[in-house]
């Protein structure tokens, strides 16, 4: 396997685990159904154990690509989003939800897409912009 060819199945992967955090997410309308009700709490911990797979897959892609490509989409953050799988690692009884409420509201379809872009600029040949 080539590296696009292993970068590309990076992506795929990171791009479906964004896809299910918005599904898992669609239901919750507040902080307090993720804090306060079983089903949230389930919730939760499902979608902040795809954070960290998300994290540390972005983290691979930069590894192989000796972080060549994500720095050409600018519009994510990148390190924060890599941040955040380290405090969820290593801090995941200090996890504040609220932040990952607002992480699932604002940063994920926009994550989504960008991937998306990445994926279909590499399948084209093209990574430039």
């Amino acid at each position: 396997m080539s590296d696009k060819e292993l970068v590309l199945e990076v992506l795929h992967q990171t791009a479906e685990a964004v896809g299910k955090v918005l599904r898992r997410f669609a239901p919750v309308n507040s902080v307090a159904y993720l804090t306060d009700t079983p089903e949230g709490m389930e919730k939760l911990d499902a979608i902040c154990m795809l954070l960290i797979a998300i994290g540390e897959s972005l983290k691979h892609i930069d590894k192989i690509t000796d972080r060549s490509l994500l720095s050409n989409y600018p519009e994510i953050d990148w390190k924060g989003a890599k941040g955040l799988r380290d405090i969820l690692s290593h801090h995941y009884f200090d996890i504040d939800p609220e932040q990952i409420f607002w992480v699932c509201t604002n940063r994920m379809r926009p994550l989504g897409e960008t991937l998306e872009k990445i994926i279909a600029d590499l399948e084209q040949g093209s990574n430039e912009r």
